[in-house]
Order: structure tokens, then sequence, then C-alpha cells
């Protein structure tokens, strides 16, 4: 099997907006929900508004040059057509670092932070990072897997086989959401070269003591994961057991797919009442649009039927750092994790941020890594 790496150019032909253009044009409307609220889902009001902004005013051109500008890559692994972006630094000594997206994000989470990871402002090199940025198998510009075992344990082992590919003998790892397992199992399975991991979703599960008498923070944590469980899981269930049933509908329905996205652009960023108030709309609408253009709706869901039930705690031996964002969707108290962390060199309690760490509080973020990092040098 070659082990080459090419460039690979995003280059959507104009014949897809068209199509896209026309399919928005001819949707057809539920009618409005029966509350003032989001409890039922994503407003009518609130779509058709997002709708109208893309139909007549979103610029995917401008996105799909970024990309460009800043250089994507591809190599096949196991059969499988890996996109990438490959940002090295201008320091030689830049340590390589591996940001892994989770759903229903994309590489775009990222784009706040390559510039001071891999410029930072203080223009020492060992602020600087190397970095490889990763569509996860089924999502953006990668393949789709044709075959089963695909989930996140393999992808461990991929995400290994392209950094040797690129030549980083030592390098660290950071993920949120799937990123998070993929970034978990790199560690639980000791892939070579990775000298460390940075979790901005770890997960953990109370021991019966901790049940029977929570601390505050516990307490605070407990009523966000029955939250979860209760009102905001649904879509887990769905893309766990059938997601090629719901993939019709994704793949086939511009509408029908942002409104499926952009619930959980609401739901888990930390706002103001609008998911606006966290994310920029173009922002937005350039995330969905990496799952419309390749039509990802299925292939995407599929990782939760592979690997659902993969998201459970792992002990983890190499040097482990964890930031916690306060409207993190599956929160764990720094108690209920280090128990499965023999090197926990770093955690972090942040005072604003959701689910999309990286997109919403760039800045943050950037402190996080550099902080956590440095203790791993």
């Amino acid at each position: 099997m070659s082990a080459a790496i090419e460039p690979f150019v995003v280059q959507v032909p104009q014949t897809e907006i068209d199509d896209l253009n026309r399919r928005l044009d001819l949707a057809r409307w539920p009618e409005k929900e029966t509350v003032d609220d989001w409890s039922q889902g994503t407003p009518l009001a609130a779509l058709r508004d997002l709708v109208s902004y893309w139909r007549d005013r979103y610029d995917w051109r401008a996105c799909e040059s970024w990309l460009n500008r800043l250089g994507m890559h591809s190599t096949t692994i196991d059969g499988v057509d890996i996109r990438f972006l490959h940002v090295r630094s201008p320091h030689e000594g830049a340590t390589p670092l591996l940001l892994t997206h989770g759903w229903p994000g994309s590489i775009l989470e990222f784009r706040g932070v390559i510039a001071p990871l891999t410029q930072p402002e203080s223009g020492r090199a060992e602020d600087a990072f190397h970095l490889v940025i990763p569509c996860l198998p089924g999502f953006g510009f990668s393949g789709k897997p044709a075959v089963t075992g695909w989930g996140i344990e393999k992808i461990a082992r991929a995400w290994g086989e392209l950094m040797e590919r690129l030549g980083y003998a030592r390098w660290f790892a950071q993920g949120g959401d799937w990123g998070a397992g993929v970034t978990t199992q790199i560690a639980v399975q000791k892939i070579a070269g990775c000298a460390g991991i940075h979790l901005n979703m770890p997960t953990s599960r109370p021991l019966p003591e901790d049940m029977a008498s929570p601390e505050a923070d516990e307490q605070r944590v407990l009523g966000a994961l029955q939250h979860y469980q209760d009102w905001d899981s649904g879509y887990s269930k769905q893309q766990a057991t059938r997601p090629q049933t719901i993939g019709y509908a994704l793949v086939d329905s511009p509408v029908g797919l942002a409104g499926w996205i952009y619930e959980k652009m609401w739901a888990w960023t930390d706002n103001a009442g609008h998911a606006e108030d966290a994310l920029p709309r173009d922002a937005i609408l350039d995330n969905i649009m990496l799952y419309w253009l390749p039509g990802t709706g299925a292939s995407s869901a599929r990782l939760y039927w592979e690997s659902f039930n993969s998201f459970v705690p792992h002990d983890i031996e190499i040097p482990v750092a964890a930031s916690a964002f306060p409207k993190e969707i599956i929160p764990t108290p720094r108690k209920w994790f280090e128990r499965h962390c023999r090197n926990l060199v770093h955690w972090g309690t942040l005072d604003k941020g959701g689910h999309f760490a990286a997109w919403e509080q760039p800045e943050a973020f950037v402190r996080e890594l550099r902080t956590a990092f440095a203790l791993m040098r």
C-alpha cells in the first residue's frame, strides 16, 4: 500500500452550489412548533432565517479559498482516503500536535487557533506547534469507510500511521467530543510517538460513594448529565442505532441537515440565547457545508454505531491534561477523572465556553494547550 502524501485541492463544482440553491428554494417546511423556545428542537423562524441567509448571502468560496491557502493533503490508510490540514510553524523546533474534531464539528473548529499555535506572539519556538488536523473518516473531505471496524480504536491507530508518514517521531494529541475518544485511545493503546494528550471533554463515571454523598461540583455535574440524558441525547441514540435511516434525510435535504446541526450549535455553546452569540453565522454555515457538500450525513453518524459504547473511562499512563469548560455537555469533575490518570499534569477550569472549546474560546484554548504541553516537554 502506498504511503504517499499528496496535495488535496478543495474544488467544489458550481453545479453543486446550484443544486444546493434549488433544494433550498424547493424546501417543504413544517408548521411552527407549539412552544416559544427551543424545547421541541430548532424553531421554524430561526431555521428559516438561517436558510434565507444561506441561500442569498452566504459565500462558500471564501471558506474554500481559505482551506486551499492553508493547504490540504491526502493519504490513504487501510483503504480510506484521509484528508487533513498540515500547517507547519516557521519555527523548526516547534512541537508536532495532532488536533481531532468531533460531531457535528469539523476541522473548521480549529480555524481560530491555527495562527496563534503555529506563530505565537511570543516569537518563541517553545510556544509553537506544527499542526496536523485530519478530517475523521466519514467526515468532511475524508473518504467514507466501506466496511465496519472504523471505530475510535482503529482511527487512533490510523492517526499514529499518519504522524509517522509525516516524519514526526514525538508528538502530542488533543481532542474534544469524538476527538476526545480518539485521543484517549491514542493514549490507551500507547500509539508510538505520542508523548502526551490534552482533552477538552474528559470522561469518567462516579463511584457509588460519589453518588451517596456528592460534593457541590459533583451535584452540578450530575444535574448536567441528567439533562443531557433526558433532553439532549436523542440524536446520539438515533445515530448509534440506525445511522443509515437518518442518513437519507441528512444527505438529501439541506434544510433537514441544517436543522439537525444548528440545534447543537445553539444547545452546546455558551451563548446568551442564540447560537450566533457564540459562533459567527458564516462559520456555522461553513461547518454545515462540510457535511452537505461531501454528503456525510450517514457516514459521520455511523461513527456512533461503531463506537458509542467505547466512550467509557480508560486508565491512561502517559501524561494527560484536561480543560473543563463550563457549558460542556458531558462534564466530569477532576475527582472522578484523575482516578484514571497516573500522570495528570494539568486540570484547567475555565469561566466561559462550551462543547466547541477551540471554536468558541480560541484564546483560552491556546493558553490551555501551551500550559499543558509545556508540562509534558
